[in-house]
Protein backbone atom coordinates (compact mmCIF):
# COMPACT_ATOMS: atom_id res chain seq x y z
CA UNK A 1 0.00 0.00 0.00
CA UNK A 2 0.98 3.57 -0.46
CA UNK A 3 2.93 5.44 -3.20
CA UNK A 4 4.33 8.71 -4.45
CA UNK A 5 1.99 11.42 -4.54
CA UNK A 6 0.04 12.06 -7.34
CA UNK A 7 -0.38 15.56 -8.94
CA UNK A 8 -3.76 14.32 -11.07
CA UNK A 9 -5.18 13.01 -7.51
CA UNK A 10 -4.24 16.01 -5.65
CA UNK A 11 -5.22 18.50 -8.17
CA UNK A 12 -9.01 16.54 -7.94
CA UNK A 13 -9.22 17.16 -4.12
CA UNK A 14 -7.81 20.92 -4.10
CA UNK A 15 -10.30 21.97 -6.88
CA UNK A 16 -13.00 20.70 -4.93
CA UNK A 17 -11.92 21.67 -1.80
CA UNK A 18 -10.51 25.65 -3.03
CA UNK A 19 -7.48 25.50 -1.06
CA UNK A 20 -3.69 23.38 -0.86
CA UNK A 21 -3.96 20.46 1.02
CA UNK A 22 -0.53 20.52 3.50
CA UNK A 23 2.26 18.18 2.97
CA UNK A 24 0.86 15.74 5.78
CA UNK A 25 -2.76 16.03 5.11
CA UNK A 26 -2.07 14.69 1.35
CA UNK A 27 0.84 11.91 2.49
CA UNK A 28 -1.74 10.78 5.25
CA UNK A 29 -4.66 10.52 2.27
CA UNK A 30 -2.40 8.64 -0.24
CA UNK A 31 -1.32 6.20 1.99
CA UNK A 32 -4.55 4.98 2.34
CA UNK A 33 -4.72 4.60 -1.61
CA UNK A 34 -3.78 1.46 -3.18
CA UNK A 35 -2.79 1.10 -7.37
CA UNK A 36 -4.46 -1.18 -9.44
CA UNK A 37 -3.77 -2.10 -13.16
CA UNK A 38 -6.48 -3.02 -15.06
CA UNK A 39 -6.39 -4.12 -18.49
CA UNK A 40 -9.16 -2.99 -21.44
CA UNK A 41 -12.36 -4.93 -21.38
CA UNK A 42 -11.33 -5.98 -17.24
CA UNK A 43 -14.45 -5.91 -15.01
CA UNK A 44 -13.85 -4.07 -12.14
CA UNK A 45 -17.85 -4.46 -10.33
CA UNK A 46 -20.53 -6.96 -11.03
CA UNK A 47 -24.38 -6.58 -10.64
CA UNK A 48 -24.98 -8.17 -7.12
CA UNK A 49 -21.55 -8.86 -6.18
CA UNK A 50 -19.95 -6.47 -3.38
CA UNK A 51 -18.25 -2.99 -4.38
CA UNK A 52 -15.14 -2.88 -1.83
CA UNK A 53 -13.65 0.93 -3.27
CA UNK A 54 -14.37 4.13 -4.33
CA UNK A 55 -11.73 4.38 -7.46
CA UNK A 56 -9.68 7.44 -9.05
CA UNK A 57 -8.70 7.23 -12.22
CA UNK A 58 -5.20 8.09 -13.19
CA UNK A 59 -4.98 7.42 -16.60
CA UNK A 60 -7.42 5.21 -19.02
CA UNK A 61 -11.39 5.63 -19.19
CA UNK A 62 -14.28 2.96 -16.96
CA UNK A 63 -17.97 3.28 -17.20
CA UNK A 64 -20.65 1.76 -15.25
CA UNK A 65 -23.40 0.29 -16.55
CA UNK A 66 -26.79 -1.71 -16.26
CA UNK A 67 -28.17 -4.51 -17.68
CA UNK A 68 -32.27 -5.31 -18.27
CA UNK A 69 -33.82 -8.37 -18.54
CA UNK A 70 -33.67 -8.64 -22.14
CA UNK A 71 -30.09 -8.52 -21.73
CA UNK A 72 -29.84 -5.06 -23.35
CA UNK A 73 -27.06 -3.15 -21.56
CA UNK A 74 -27.39 0.66 -20.30
CA UNK A 75 -24.59 2.94 -19.76
CA UNK A 76 -25.18 4.98 -16.67
CA UNK A 77 -21.89 6.71 -16.43
CA UNK A 78 -18.07 7.82 -17.71
CA UNK A 79 -15.41 7.61 -15.88
CA UNK A 80 -12.42 9.81 -17.31
CA UNK A 81 -8.67 10.68 -15.75
CA UNK A 82 -8.90 12.47 -12.79
CA UNK A 83 -12.62 11.52 -12.25
CA UNK A 84 -13.95 9.10 -9.01
CA UNK A 85 -15.99 6.51 -10.17
CA UNK A 86 -18.18 3.40 -8.05
CA UNK A 87 -21.32 2.08 -7.25
CA UNK A 88 -22.00 4.48 -4.77
CA UNK A 89 -25.33 2.64 -3.62
CA UNK A 90 -23.27 -0.47 -3.43
CA UNK A 91 -20.16 1.05 -1.37
CA UNK A 92 -21.86 3.34 1.18
CA UNK A 93 -24.94 0.71 1.75
CA UNK A 94 -22.71 -2.49 1.80
CA UNK A 95 -25.62 -3.90 -0.35
CA UNK A 96 -24.98 -5.81 -3.39
CA UNK A 97 -23.79 -3.53 -6.13
CA UNK A 98 -26.77 -2.24 -9.12
CA UNK A 99 -24.03 -1.34 -11.74
CA UNK A 100 -21.55 -3.11 -13.41
CA UNK A 101 -17.96 -0.95 -13.94
CA UNK A 102 -15.50 -1.77 -16.83
CA UNK A 103 -12.65 -0.70 -18.60
CA UNK A 104 -12.78 0.41 -21.42
CA UNK A 105 -9.43 1.32 -22.34
CA UNK A 106 -6.13 -0.27 -20.00
CA UNK A 107 -6.56 1.66 -16.86
CA UNK A 108 -4.81 2.42 -13.86
CA UNK A 109 -7.11 3.53 -10.84
CA UNK A 110 -6.10 4.39 -6.89
CA UNK A 111 -8.66 1.79 -4.97
CA UNK A 112 -9.87 3.38 -1.60
CA UNK A 113 -11.69 0.53 0.94
CA UNK A 114 -14.75 1.50 2.66
CA UNK A 115 -12.45 1.25 5.77
CA UNK A 116 -9.79 3.86 4.82
CA UNK A 117 -12.61 5.62 3.66
CA UNK A 118 -14.35 5.76 6.83
CA UNK A 119 -11.31 6.35 8.36
CA UNK A 120 -9.97 9.43 5.98
CA UNK A 121 -13.97 10.72 7.35
CA UNK A 122 -12.88 10.16 11.30
CA UNK A 123 -9.47 11.69 11.17
CA UNK A 124 -8.74 13.88 8.61
CA UNK A 125 -10.93 16.94 8.39
CA UNK A 126 -10.34 18.32 5.02
CA UNK A 127 -11.40 14.64 3.70
CA UNK A 128 -14.96 14.85 5.69
CA UNK A 129 -15.46 18.16 3.55
CA UNK A 130 -13.76 16.56 0.29
CA UNK A 131 -16.36 13.38 0.41
CA UNK A 132 -19.48 15.09 1.25
CA UNK A 133 -19.10 17.70 -1.84
CA UNK A 134 -18.29 14.81 -4.26
CA UNK A 135 -20.72 12.79 -2.78
CA UNK A 136 -22.74 15.79 -3.10
CA UNK A 137 -21.44 16.69 -6.71
CA UNK A 138 -22.71 13.08 -7.82
CA UNK A 139 -26.24 13.11 -6.39
CA UNK A 140 -26.58 16.77 -8.41
CA UNK A 141 -25.33 15.48 -11.69
CA UNK A 142 -27.73 12.06 -11.37
CA UNK A 143 -30.82 14.27 -10.76
CA UNK A 144 -29.87 16.87 -13.78
CA UNK A 145 -29.52 13.59 -15.56
CA UNK A 146 -32.75 12.46 -14.66
CA UNK A 147 -34.05 15.94 -15.57
CA UNK A 148 -32.89 15.88 -18.56
CA UNK A 149 -33.73 12.78 -19.78
CA UNK A 150 -38.06 13.98 -19.30
CA UNK A 151 -37.14 17.45 -20.69
CA UNK A 152 -34.43 17.12 -23.33
CA UNK A 153 -34.38 15.51 -26.60
CA UNK A 154 -31.59 13.29 -27.44
CA UNK A 155 -30.16 16.04 -30.01
CA UNK A 156 -30.32 18.05 -26.48
CA UNK A 157 -28.33 15.45 -24.71
CA UNK A 158 -25.77 14.76 -26.88
CA UNK A 159 -24.59 18.69 -27.42
CA UNK A 160 -24.62 18.79 -23.16
CA UNK A 161 -22.63 15.32 -23.70
CA UNK A 162 -20.05 16.51 -26.06
CA UNK A 163 -19.88 19.82 -24.46
CA UNK A 164 -18.82 18.31 -21.07
CA UNK A 165 -16.68 15.77 -22.30
CA UNK A 166 -15.00 16.98 -26.01
CA UNK A 167 -12.82 13.71 -26.42
CA UNK A 168 -15.78 11.06 -26.09
CA UNK A 169 -15.86 10.82 -29.95
CA UNK A 170 -12.30 9.70 -30.06
CA UNK A 171 -12.65 7.41 -26.91
CA UNK A 172 -15.79 5.80 -26.69
CA UNK A 173 -17.58 3.42 -29.25
CA UNK A 174 -20.74 5.31 -31.01
CA UNK A 175 -22.76 2.47 -29.74
CA UNK A 176 -22.52 3.14 -25.51
CA UNK A 177 -22.60 6.89 -26.49
CA UNK A 178 -26.13 6.14 -27.89
CA UNK A 179 -26.59 3.66 -24.88
CA UNK A 180 -25.90 6.49 -22.53
CA UNK A 181 -28.18 8.85 -24.38
CA UNK A 182 -30.98 6.36 -24.21
CA UNK A 183 -31.46 5.80 -27.66
CA UNK A 184 -30.18 3.38 -30.77
CA UNK A 185 -26.87 3.85 -32.74
CA UNK A 186 -28.81 4.64 -35.55
CA UNK A 187 -30.41 7.71 -34.07
CA UNK A 188 -27.06 9.17 -32.54
CA UNK A 189 -26.03 8.64 -36.59
CA UNK A 190 -28.59 10.76 -37.50
CA UNK A 191 -27.98 13.39 -34.58
CA UNK A 192 -24.18 14.00 -36.07
CA UNK A 193 -24.90 13.71 -39.50
CA UNK A 194 -27.61 16.93 -39.12
CA UNK A 195 -24.63 18.61 -36.48
CA UNK A 196 -21.93 18.28 -39.55
CA UNK A 197 -24.27 19.56 -41.87
CA UNK A 198 -25.38 22.62 -39.76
Amino acid sequence: MGHPPNKILRDNIESKLGRRLSKGEFELFSNLLERAFLPKKHQLVQTGSRCKYLYFIEKGLLHSYTTDSAGQSHTIQFGFEGHWISDLYGFLSQKPAIFNIEALEDTSVLNLSKDNFEFALSTIPSFERFFRILIQNAYVNSQQRIAENYTADAEQRYRTLIKQQPDLLQRVPQYLIASYLGIKPQSLSRIRQKLKNR
